[in-house]
C-alpha cells in the first residue's frame, strides 16, 4: 500500500449533500463551512468542493469556496472561511493545496484566501488574566502561550515554501479583516456543568446567582423575535462603534441554516420584567458550539443579564454533547484603553482558554490583481 506521501488528490465540485454528508460526519466543522452558509453570503457566488482520493476514489476532504467577483472583470477572489475541511496533518500538505489553487485558477480565481483552522497557541484564563494585569505587556500575542502547537508551526513553514503569504493578524484591536485569530473557547468534553461553574471566577459565580435572584429570565426565541434582538443589536453597535448588521441578515441566516439542520441556529432572549435586556445567537455544528451575536441594553445591567444568557447557552451546548463552547473573537490588544478590553475580561471570567489559530493565508493567482485588491481593501 502507498504511503501517504503517494497520495494523489482530485478536486472537483461536489453537491450540497455530499459535501453537507462530509460535514455531518465530522466531530467539529466551522459553521462557515457548512453548505447552508453559501445562501448566507448571497453578494458571493459560492461552490461545495470535494477532495477525492485518486487511488480509490474516496471523498477524503471539502470546502466552501465562496467567489467574490472583480467589478467589470470576470475574476473573483475564492474565499474559504475557516477551512477548507482537509487533513491539515497531513505530511504531504501540498498534495491537497495544488489541486485546489489549480482548479479556482480555472474557475477564474486571480486570488484565493483560506483559514486554516489550525490552533497555534494557547493561553489559560490565568496566564490572560495576569497579561491584563501586567503594563509591561502590551499584547497577547508577545506573552508566553500556556500550550504551543507544534503541527502548526509546521503547517505555517510549508504553506510559505507553497508561495502563501500570512495575512497580517489585523488592525489596532487585534480583530482581523476576515475570521477572528484570537478566539476564546470553554472546553466542555468530560466536564460536568458543576465542573464548569467552579471553572468561572469569583465575579461570574456572583453575577449568575444575582440575575437569579432578580428573577432574570432567559428563553429561546424564534424568527419572529430576529426583529426584538436586532433592536437591541442597533444599540450594541453604536456604543460599542463596530457596523451592524441588517436585520435581513440574521432573517437569511435563520431560514438557510435551520433548513439544513433545525437546530444549527438558536436564539435567546434574556428578560427582566418582561423588558429585553439581552439577546444571542447560537450556532452549531457537531460538538462545537459558537456564541455569534450578541446585545445588551444598557439599562438595568446591575441585575447581570448576559451573565445570565451565557450560563443558560453554556448550560444548552453541554446538553446539547458540546466540546466546546465558542466565544469566539476576541481583541489581543491589552490596553486599558482599548473599548474591547472589556469584552476580553468578561470572557476571561469564564474561565476557559485563549486560542489563537494560524490565521487567514492569501496565494495570489495573479499578482497584478492581488496587488489592487490588496490597495483597494487598504483604502476601505
Amino acid at each position: 500500500m502507498p504511503g501517504m506521501s503517494d497520495q494523489k488528490y482530485t478536486v472537483k465540485r461536489i453537491s450540497r449533500e455530499q459535501h453537507l454528508d462530509f460535514v455531518t460526519a465530522r466531530p467539529s466543522v466551522s459553521h462557515m463551512q457548512v453548505p447552508s452558509w453559501a445562501a448566507v453570503k448571497p453578494d458571493w457566488r459560492a461552490e461545495s468542493l470535494g477532495w477525492f482520493r485518486e487511488r480509490d476514489g474516496a471523498l477524503v476532504g471539502a470546502g466552501l469556496v465562496l467567489l467574490r467577483p472583480l467589478p467589470k472583470l470576470k475574476r473573483y477572489l475564492a474565499y474559504l472561511p475557516e477551512g477548507p475541511v482537509i487533513d491539515w496533518s497531513a505530511p504531504d500538505l501540498e498534495a491537497w493545496l495544488v489541486p485546489m489553487t489549480a482548479y479556482l485558477k480555472r474557475l477564474g480565481a486571480f486570488s484565493v484566501k483560506m483559514g486554516p483552522p489550525v490552533v497555534a497557541r494557547r493561553w489559560d484564563a490565568e496566564r490572560v488574566k495576569a497579561a491584563i494585569a501586567d503594563p509591561g505587556a502590551g499584547r497577547l500575542r508577545d506573552t508566553e502561550a500556556t500550550v504551543r502547537e507544534p503541527p502548526a508551526v509546521d503547517v505555517a513553514d510549508r504553506l510559505r515554501r507553497m508561495g502563501w503569504q500570512q495575512a497580517e493578524p489585523g488592525g489596532e484591536d487585534g480583530f482581523a479583516a476576515g475570521q477572528p485569530r484570537y478566539v476564546f473557547q470553554v472546553p466542555l468534553a468530560g466536564r460536568t456543568l458543576e465542573d464548569v461553574q467552579r471553572g468561572f471566577n469569583q465575579q461570574w459565580r456572583r453575577n449568575v446567582k444575582k440575575a437569579e435572584k432578580a428573577g432574570v429570565t432567559v428563553d429561546r426565541g424564534g424568527y419572529d423575535d430576529l426583529a426584538e434582538f436586532h433592536r437591541i443589536y442597533l444599540e450594541t453597535a453604536e456604543r460599542d462603534r463596530f457596523i451592524a448588521r441588517p436585520l435581513a441578515y440574521f432573517q437569511r441566516m435563520w431560514t438557510a441554516l435551520n433548513a439544513e439542520d433545525p437546530d444549527r441556529m438558536r436564539l435567546y432572549l434574556a428578560r427582566h420584567g418582561g423588558e429585553l435586556l439581552a439577546a444571542a445567537t447560537m450556532l452549531t455544528v457537531g460538538e462545537h458550539v459558537w456564541y455569534s451575536y450578541g446585545a445588551s441594553t444598557s439599562r438595568k445591567r446591575e441585575v447581570q443579564p448576559n451573565n445570565a444568557l451565557q450560563w443558560r447557552m453554556l448550560c444548552d451546548a453541554h446538553a446539547l454533547g458540546a466540546a466546546v463552547y465558542d466565544l469566539r473573537g476576541i481583541t489581543d490588544t491589552l490596553d486599558e484603553d482599548n473599548h474591547l478590553l472589556g469584552l476580553l475580561r468578561f470572557k476571561v471570567g469564564t474561565g476557559g482558554e485563549a486560542v489563537e489559530y494560524l490565521g487567514e493565508w492569501d496565494f495570489p493567482l495573479n499578482r497584478v490583481l492581488h496587488k489592487a485588491l490588496d490597495l483597494y481593501m487598504a483604502r476601505r
